[in-house]
């Protein structure tokens, strides 16, 4: 993973921010209520006390850019905005990022997630909708359930934690990039369901490479308040 800190740097530097080794949090997204930035803004101080830094790209709302601009500038140092549709940019801030904040109120598939755990850049989403069920827990990235500044805060922290564990951190980085989102997974159970339905026999198994359905998982205690 020697790139991702040679990116990280080129990243810093762009958004000018200061030389750290704390963790980078990225934020690529569209700046809308959906999304959440509200709730990344009432987290942002906790992150960067932390020491944290958080890069963002997209474009949007006039108040939420607006919002994040006043944000930007009140911490120079360690949060760094980019208002605007950059492709290259926004794929450098995914793979430099350590961590992808994704506290959408309602996501129903989401890409940036996939996209990060292929990267090795582990997603702190809201479990809702696709970001649940394409987040493992504690094992590909972390999954909250209060949608509040308080509940995303409760999943840096874990991922805080995370940072600081080399082992932890690597494992969790291997088992995300070695995630299958492949269409020929979901295509195989599909056509396995309508064989079923029509009584025949299955023609074939899910293809090599393609992750298997698992039964489910013991969920973090809040995650199961929640459910």
């Amino acid at each position: 993973m020697s790139g991702k800190q040679h990116i990280a740097d080129l990243v810093r530097t762009g958004l000018c921010l200061t030389p750290s080794e704390g963790p980078l949090f990225g934020v690529v997204s569209r700046l809308v209520h959906q999304k959440g930035l509200d709730i990344v803004a009432d987290t942002a101080r906790d992150i960067v006390r932390e020491g944290g830094q958080i890069a963002i790209l997209g474009l949007g709302d006039p108040e939420t850019e607006h919002m994040l601009s006043r944000l930007a500038r009140s911490h120079r140092d360690n949060i760094g905005l980019l208002i605007g549709f950059n492709e290259p940019m926004a794929r450098r801030i995914v793979a430099a990022s350590d961590f992808c904040l994704m506290p959408s109120r309602f996501e129903p598939c989401g890409l940036t997630q996939m996209q990060a755990q292929r990267y090795g850049s582990l997603p702190i989403a809201h479990a809702t909708g696709g970001l649940a069920d394409t987040i493992d827990d504690g094992e590909t990235g972390f999954l909250f359930s209060d949608l509040t500044g308080e509940g995303l805060f409760s999943a840096c922290r874990r991922a805080f934690e995370v940072f600081g564990d080399v082992d932890v951190l690597a494992e969790m980085r291997q088992a995300a990039m070695a995630r299958s989102f492949h269409w020929s997974g979901a295509a195989a159970e599909y056509e396995a369901l309508y064989r079923r339905l029509l009584g025949q026999s299955p023609a074939r198994t899910v293809p090599a490479g393609a992750k298997p359905r698992r039964p489910p998982r013991a969920r973090t205690p809040e995650l199961q308040a929640a459910a």
